[in-house]
């Protein structure tokens, strides 16, 4: 066993040892969405400091703990605050929570974000559904040795945010009158704000948006055979689209804008990902 399955293997028999609440869809709720878990029908909360060698985010905005429980009928798991790269924690810990989560029982994976517009034609407060991605600079959480326990050494990354999840959503944001742009996601390994060269180079590259999260929990998702789909908060426009400096606290401003929005589509999408399991 490796050193990377073995630590993941103790967070798991650790969480065990706390609940034996068995989840069928995960949810990670990014920076300023943490007041999405008031939605859920809780069974049992689990602080992350409570589980050995489990990550601990120190970013504010990400409380830092599991929300096991119900959406609808569905049992779900809901990390309120995720660790990033920037954080100074390896990569392998940076996926360890998503990881976890597949082996507590968790078949479809829901990231979400706070995300700055790269595409002219975004709005602050708007919501991106994602469709593809890139991974720019930071590092691919699968170098170093295959775990075989978890996925094959080469998975295939041609359809990583899963088609029909999408669908769901589309339809679901229709149904409810939400406005949801569509787009291709970047991650790059923050904490700094992006440069206004930067962004033009990812507007090139046919970038979206932009973020310091995601992409990574995505590709370790699949690697694993999880059906992945994700949504951003659009919280501001990126660096040299307007004149005013970025910061965090706009992040969070924006995010607790949009949460109505985000919060109704989220729900009522996790409603239906229930009919495909």
């Amino acid at each position: 066993m490796g050193e990377v399955y073995e630590k993941l293997v103790k967070c798991r028999d650790c969480v065990r040892k706390k609940t034996d609440f068995v989840p069928e869809a995960a949810i990670v709720l990014g920076s300023g969405l943490g007041d999405y878990a008031g939605s859920i029908r809780v069974e049992y909360e689990l602080p992350y400091g409570e589980i050995e060698g489990f990550p601990v985010s120190t970013v504010p905005g990400h409380a830092g703990r599991f929300i096991f429980g119900y959406v609808d009928r569905l049992p779900v798991v809901c990390m309120k605050g995720r660790v990033h790269y920037y954080e100074g924690y390896p990569i392998s810990d940076v996926v360890l929570p998503a990881r976890l989560m597949k082996l507590l029982g968790a078949k479809i994976l829901f990231l979400t974000n706070a995300a700055g517009g790269v595409n002219t034609s975004f709005h602050a407060g708007d919501l991106m559904l994602i469709r593809d991605h890139l991974s720019v600079f930071a590092p691919n959480p699968l170098i170093g040795p295959n775990v075989d326990e978890l996925g094959v050494r080469f998975p295939d990354m041609s359809a990583v945010y899963d088609g029909k999840l999408q669908q769901v959503i589309r339809e679901t944001a229709r149904e409810n009158g939400i406005f949801l742009q569509e787009g291709v996601y970047a991650q790059l390994t923050g904490p700094s704000f992006e440069s206004p060269a930067e962004i033009r180079m990812l507007r090139t590259l046919g970038c979206d948006a932009v973020g310091m999260s995601t992409v990574v929990e995505a590709i370790a998702a699949n690697h694993m055979g999880m059906k992945v789909c994700g949504i951003s908060c659009i919280c501001n426009l990126a660096a040299g689209m307007t004149a005013v400096p970025l910061s965090h606290e706009e992040v969070q401003e924006a995010a607790d804008q949009a949460a109505p929005n985000f919060k109704k589509l989220v729900t009522e999408s996790v409603k239906k990902f229930g009919d495909m399991l």
